[in-house]
């Protein structure tokens, strides 16, 4: 998985920063980041604070984690049918 170069506190405060009425432009410069990555965050965490970006991450892990789990349960499935096909 990517690693980001800003923290969450980061972000939010960026985000703040927009909200406070400072223009993209000019956040985009001052952190050196694009325009694209400052609206796609704010698409992504508009409206939450710290605690709930934390809390989304974390869901994030376990869900992939989950689907890992499946994944591989689905392979041993599909290997024990195949053999006991062969039989």
């Amino acid at each position: 998985m990517k690693k980001t170069r800003f923290t969450e506190a980061q972000i939010m405060a960026v985000l703040r920063q927009m909200e406070g009425g400072v223009p993209a432009a000019e956040l985009c410069r001052e952190h050196g980041m694009s325009s694209a990555t400052l609206y796609k965050w704010r698409a992504k965490y508009g409206g939450m604070d710290a605690s709930l970006i934390t809390k989304m991450k974390a869901m994030a892990e376990e869900n992939r984690r989950l689907k890992r789990m499946y994944a591989d349960v689905s392979m041993q499935n599909d290997l024990l049918k195949e053999a006991l096909g062969k039989k």
